[in-house]
């Protein structure tokens, strides 16, 4: 029996199948800048940080997140920022932090907090801060929040 026919890929003879990229618009910066950004918010939110201004730092952090297939240095700095802010926030602080985030802020939160999770372990990673985090987050945003994430093909 052949079953050559199992490994041929149909799509490209498809004219209407979509493509990652076509799903959303690319970030317009160049890979340098957005690096360069990242550095940079690092540093505002150090500042930030060291005035106790938690709000502050996450909004600084969460605005203009990287994004795309080209900028994998400039994700990683974000995230290790952003987990530095979440493992330095008291814990009775974090339902008035996330009430003071748009709704979009809120989202990308929860994108970086399921990016943190899927991270091996080890390092900088506090799996019980990320799920502390992960609980207030939906019990403020709600469920909506994780659905726009889950969907949202814009990944941080």
């Amino acid at each position: 029996m052949d079953t050559a026919f199992r490994k041929i890929d149909i799509d490209v003879y498809d004219e209407d199948v979509l493509q990652e990229e076509e799903l959303f618009d690319a970030d317009p910066r160049e890979p340098a800048q957005v690096l360069s950004d990242a550095k940079q918010r690092q540093v505002a939110v150090r500042s930030a940080l060291a005035k106790s201004d938690v709000l502050g730092a996450l909004n600084i952090v969460l605005e203009n997140a990287p994004y795309g297939p080209n900028v994998e240095e400039a994700k990683t700095v974000n995230l290790s920022t952003l987990l530095n802010i979440l493992n330095t926030t008291k814990s009775a602080d974090i339902p008035n932090v996330i009430k003071g985030l748009s709704q979009d802020g809120q989202d990308t939160l929860m994108k970086y907090l399921y990016k943190g999770m899927a991270l091996p372990g080890g390092g900088d990673i506090n799996w019980s801060i990320l799920l502390g985090w992960h609980e207030k987050l939906t019990e403020v945003a709600g469920t909506g929040c994780i659905v726009r994430t889950m969907t949202d093909r814009r990944t941080v």
